[in-house]
């Protein structure tokens, strides 16, 4: 079904019909093709085309990642939400963005990814094992959702009989971003940011007394920083760590769960991986296009604009729609087409500029080495008919994926 022009522009994201939580895809091609620089009720703006992004993203003169005023009036300018949303490094400009993205980037490098891979071998196959000889799983639960929270807990030393509560905290931190949201939502939100403070300051505390290894633990590198000018505030060190686990959980999780359903729902590309496993980190860059695990990014406009006509003032909120530029058939070939083998794939998953995701190469190890090993020990794997989806509009992925592995 294709949206006709009328109908795309009374289109509005703070309430979005429940058909666009289904299946947006119909929406972003209309946005493209009829209305790709879209005025919301609200007097933000809806952008999808592919270089109207790219240049956003790059450009953090007129575009800024600060959302204090856009949150304020959101989460209420006291909330426990405001106070992480508005902390951590996605959502913050220089200085602070420089002096945390610096520490991180240290602890990222390729050498120290190089030594994540064996122990993400390890923990992906001991999952695999336990999925061998059940009759049902569920390939969230069971498989994706695990896989992250394991390699980030790594990453900040959280003791392994301490993780159990991170995936929770991190979906009711990260379902606070949706474009409306309840009370209830709200409530859990807030209880999650401060149960997660609560918890990493006791961590913080017992770092301080026996740091751990400055090449390895981010944690330990985040509370030295680099020089007194690079040190963060108790907040700033707190509300970063919460930011590393949850979006490093969320969206890889997401990532390897989007993976295993087009490759079960288009089955000639699964042969075709399976035939060829080499082309596995071509596969992934292209469920990173085609299904991305993020589907919305914001900016904020300093100075006032004008886009097709369209005059944006400054201190406009910019939903900058990931999803669709993704789809763009200006930058493209058959962009509704699922293709393993896709050159080049310019993709925006991990957005661009110097904010594009400070963690872009462990995701991508962690989706080559889950969806590979997976297809080597269950290459017949098949969904249910039940599958659940996440029920966000800013995330795209499954809450729930029963399948059989034989």
């Amino acid at each position: 079904m294709d949206l006709a022009k009328a109908d795309i522009e009374r289109f509005d994201l703070a309430s979005a019909p429940d058909d666009f939580l289904r299946d947006p895809f119909v929406y972003y091609d209309a946005l493209l093709a009829h209305a790709p620089v879209l005025p919301q009720p609200d007097g933000s703006v809806l952008l999808s085309r592919h270089a109207d992004l790219d240049r956003i993203y790059r450009d953090t003169r007129l575009y800024s990642s600060d959302k204090k005023a856009a949150f304020a009036p959101k989460f209420g300018a006291e909330s426990p939400l405001f106070e992480h949303h508005t902390t951590s490094l996605v959502f913050s400009d220089p200085p602070l963005h420089t002096r945390v993205r610096r520490i991180m980037t240290s602890a990222l490098t390729p050498r120290a990814i190089a030594k994540m891979e064996p122990g993400l071998i390890k923990t992906v196959d001991h999952l695999l094992e336990g999925l061998g000889g059940r009759d049902q799983v569920d390939l969230i639960e069971d498989f994706a959702a695990t896989i992250p929270i394991q390699i980030i807990g790594n990453l900040l030393d959280v003791p392994l009989e301490e993780r159990a509560p991170l995936r929770d905290w991190s979906l009711a931190i990260l379902g606070a971003l949706e474009p409306s949201l309840t009370e209830a939502q709200l409530t859990r939100g807030n209880h999650a940011v401060e149960a997660f403070k609560t918890y990493l300051s006791d961590l913080v505390a017992r770092r301080l007394a026996k740091p751990g290894d400055l090449e390895t633990d981010v944690l330990t590198r985040l509370i030295r920083g680099e020089g007194a000018d690079a040190q963060l505030s108790e907040i700033e060190l707190l509300q970063n760590c919460i930011f590393i686990l949850n979006a490093g959980h969320e969206t890889t999780t997401n990532l390897i769960g989007n993976a295993l359903a087009l490759l079960h729902d288009h089955p000639e590309s699964r042969a075709h991986l399976l035939a060829e496993p080499d082309l596995t980190p071509s596969a992934i860059e292209e469920v990173l296009r085609f299904r991305s695990p993020n589907q919305f990014g914001n900016r904020e406009t300093t100075a006032e604009i004008e886009m097709d006509g369209c005059v944006i003032p400054a201190g406009t909120n910019l939903h900058l729609c990931i999803g669709a530029a993704n789809r763009d058939p200006d930058v493209f070939d058959h962009p509704r087409r699922f293709d393993i083998t896709r050159k080049p794939n310019r993709h925006l998953a991990f957005a661009g500029g110097p904010h594009v995701c400070v963690g872009l190469t462990l995701a991508r190890l962690e989706g080559r080495v889950a969806i590979g090993r997976f297809l080597q020990r269950f290459p017949s794997y098949s969904l249910l008919p039940d599958r659940v989806h996440g029920g966000r509009i800013r995330f795209r992925g499954y809450a729930s994926l029963p399948a059989v592995t034989g």
